[in-house]
Order: structure tokens, then C-alpha cells, then sequence
């Protein structure tokens, strides 16, 4: 199961967090020790360079792409290779949105496209949809019609 997808800024305030399966007593313990985690090891890594790291018997992928750190966290068969693919897919639909690598700005002035991508892309916990043209079929968004 992908327990938690997060995203934050270059000085560890949260975007973006999406969590599944993890009780809401530990979910601040999941908020900083991600944050941590990325303020010690993400100095210096190029855009896309893939972190793996592991905590409690689960994985943690997570990379930076712009100006935005991103932390993927699952346990059982969503093991480095399987979050390996599931951030590729996030880092592709951030890409695709915001048309480059974001920065801050860019990626909260594009934020609820970007939410509807990672719900497309990750469904209860399961890696839903991986195909980048799909995830842009599924996310268009349409002005409201008039009635």
C-alpha cells in the first residue's frame, strides 16, 4: 500500500499531502520525520535524483524536482522499485502541469490541477494510473456549462 505522498517546499513547509491507511495520531510523526529527512539528505541532488530510505519496516522514495521536494512512503509489495515508478509518474504529471520544473510559485499557482493529478495517479492507496496521457484525459478541467 503507498501509505503517504507529500510535497513540500525548499524549507519543509507541506504542499501537498495525501496519506492512506495511517492513523491520524501518526501522521505528524510522518509530517516531520519526512521533512527531516529531506532537509538532511536532499542539499546538493540534482532534479529527478532518486533517494530510497527506509523507517519502521516501510520505503521512502523521494527527489526534488524544481524547487519542490517529493516523498513517496509505502510498505508490502510497494517496495524502492514499485515507489521508484509511482514518483516517476508524480514527477511526469508535475512536469506535464506546470510545463517545466515548478517553482514554488508555479506549483501553488497550479495546485489544483496538480491535486487532481495525484488523485488520478494514486487511488486509495494504490497506484492507479501510470499512462501520462491518460492522467491528462482524466484531470481536463472544463469550464461549468451554463444552465
Amino acid at each position: 500500500m503507498l501509505l503517504a505522498v507529500l510535497i513540500a517546499n525548499s524549507e519543509g513547509n507541506i504542499l501537498v499531502e495525501r496519506f492512506n491507511g495511517v492513523p491520524a495520531e501518526e501522521r505528524l510523526h510522518w509530517r516531520s520525520f519526512l521533512v527531516k529527512l529531506g532537509a538532511d539528505n536532499l542539499k546538493g541532488v540534482k532534479n529527478e535524483e532518486l533517494l530510497v530510505a527506509s523507517h519502521k519496516s516501510v520505503y521512502i522514495v523521494y527527489t526534488v524536482l524544481g524547487d519542490v521536494s517529493i516523498f513517496v512512503v509505502g510498505k508490502d509489495e510497494y517496495d524502492e522499485l514499485a515507489l521508484a515508478e509511482a514518483i516517476f509518474v508524480i514527477t511526469s504529471a508535475l512536469k506535464d502541469v506546470c510545463g517545466k520544473p515548478p517553482t514554488e510559485r508555479l506549483f501553488l499557482d497550479k495546485y489544483g490541477k496538480i491535486c487532481l493529478c495525484l488523485d488520478e495517479i494514486v487511488w486509495k492507496g494504490l497506484l492507479e494510473n501510470t499512462d501520462k496521457e491518460r492522467i491528462k484525459r482524466l484531470v481536463r478541467l472544463k469550464p461549468p456549462t451554463e444552465f
